[in-house]
């Protein structure tokens, strides 16, 4: 019962664009375990309710990330087709409290299955990689959250801007590559691929082996969002987002 009350007030919450207390707080001693199952809920009904799965997102691949939440590993939560954001502009209430992140896109020519997958084994599999911004948003009051919290929300996701697709090669450096997350603008912040686990492809090696302990794997056709090479910043009603990561080009989006 926990889990499907749980799983209803998340729904709700994302329905209604009205955050509640840390699902932690209302259900204390509430576990990783049980979060991913909320999590699950969640998709299935989006599932059933007609949307599709087109990827997946990783969470907490930064060293300063993981400290905040006393972890040591990152999470991971499911894409939509619904949630990709296939304009120039996306209402800003369509979202509890958005922030902005740059991230490289890989999208998947060739299935990945755990336990074993290694980073060889992700750079055969990828067909191309793109620039894209994600936009996380959280359910959770006040980004009050534990990582409990984050998981079964989803990890946090709210959708995503996917820039052009680059074949994906030797010559394309992803650790040495440079984010810039610009606002209206102006630079927040850098950042480059190291950051993402030492390199983005690690990341998504980590997702395939973390989806076989649930019977599941990546498939063609799927992208994977590899995780922030910088901070997140939020954003409002009127501002315009923007990512660059070097050798794959820019995305920018307006939020009405």
């Amino acid at each position: 019962m926990l889990i499907s009350h749980a799983a209803e007030q998340l729904w709700t919450a994302q329905r209604d664009r009205l955050s509640i207390p840390p699902l932690t707080a209302t259900y204390p001693g509430l576990g990783i375990a049980a979060a991913y199952e909320i999590q699950q809920v969640n998709l299935r009904r989006r599932l059933a309710a007609g949307a599709a799965l087109v990827g997946h997102k990783i969470g907490l691949t930064s060293e300063p990330m993981q400290a905040l939440l006393g972890v040591h590993e990152p999470d991971f939560g499911f894409i939509l087709d619904d949630m990709v954001i296939g304009a120039d502009s996306v209402a800003v209430d369509r979202f509890c409290a958005p922030r902005v992140e740059p991230e490289i896109a890989f999208l998947l020519r060739s299935p990945l299955r755990g336990p074993h997958v290694s980073v060889k084994e992700v750079r055969a599999a990828t067909e191309a990689v793109a620039v894209a911004l994600e936009i996380v948003d959280s359910r959770i009051a006040d980004w009050q959250l534990t990582l409990v919290d984050t998981v079964a929300d989803n990890a946090s996701s709210g959708a995503v801007v996917l820039g052009d697709w680059i074949p994906y090669g030797h010559a394309l450096d992803l650790p040495r590559s440079v984010a810039t997350l610009e606002l209206n603008g102006e630079r927040i912040d850098t950042g480059t691929g190291a950051a993402v686990m030492g390199d983005p492809a690690v990341a998504v090696a980590w997702l395939a082996n973390a989806l076989a302990e649930y019977g599941t794997e990546l498939e063609p056709g799927q992208f994977v969002m590899s995780g922030s090479f910088t901070s997140a910043a939020f954003v409002g009603r009127g501002d315009i987002a923007g990512a660059t990561i070097t050798g794959l080009g820019a995305v920018t989006v307006a939020f009405e």
